[in-house]
């Protein structure tokens, strides 16, 4: 392995841990910040759609942490348990950001509705972009090579997609949370903090998976010029 490649692989590591840990850190600081409206997650999410005209949308509670997101083809907006029950900063925040997409969804925001349509292609990709590298690699293929890097390509402008639509729903998630005095100033600095951090870990995956591809790129140049 040469410099160059290590130099990438580190950096793209230590960017993700980095955002992981950033992230990890301020949820487990203000999950244990309790408003004084004593509202769950539920009750903010609630009340966020239901007063932007989406009333229709349902809130379900699902399993894990983190695993808080809006499904757009069912019109749901799933809650994590932490998020969905707790009276948190961290909940309070969680849930306005997902409602934030709900919203992004009605209004018919751009950059939402292209990163759906490409969905089923970027599944596509993760799939089977390393097993084309792979093969390409072990039978010497430089042609199968550079059709797995175009796969990670387009999973790399995926994400790049996905920054705008993640700054849009946290800034309309705090829009509301202000706008209907959900929690008071000192509590929606923690919001605030609370969803910068959660968009940096998108940021910190355009950067990794950015990383990756120029690495498999001078790796296949490097081989084409022994």
């Amino acid at each position: 392995m040469d410099f160059i490649s290590l130099i990438l692989i580190l950096g793209a590591f230590l960017i993700t841990s980095g955002a992981q840990a950033y992230i990890s850190l301020n949820y487990r600081k203000y999950k244990q910040v309790y408003i004084k409206k004593k509202k769950s997650g539920f009750d903010v999410a609630r009340e966020i759609l239901d007063r932007n005209g989406l009333s229709n949308v349902l809130i379900l509670e699902t399993q894990g942490d983190l695993t808080d997101h809006y499904d757009p083809s069912k019109k749901v907006v799933k809650l994590s348990s932490d998020i969905y029950h707790g009276q948190t900063v961290a909940a309070a925040s969680v849930a306005a950001h997902e409602c934030g997409h709900a919203i992004q969804d009605k209004e018919g925001y751009t950059f939402l509705r292209f990163r759906n349509s490409i969905i089923p292609i970027v599944n596509f990709s993760t799939k089977i972009g390393y097993v084309a590298i792979m093969i390409g690699f072990v039978l010497s293929l430089v042609k199968l090579i550079w059709v797995g890097i175009a796969f990670e390509v387009i999973i790399l402008l995926f994400q790049l997609v996905t920054l705008p639509v993640e700054f849009d729903a946290s800034k309309r998630a705090l829009k509301k949370i202000e706008e209907y005095a959900i929690v008071d100033k000192e509590e929606y600095s923690g919001a605030k903090k609370m969803l910068t951090s959660a968009a940096l870990t998108y940021v910190a995956g355009v950067l990794s998976t950015l990383m990756e591809v120029l690495r498999l790129v001078l790796i296949v140049v490097g081989r084409r010029d022994d």
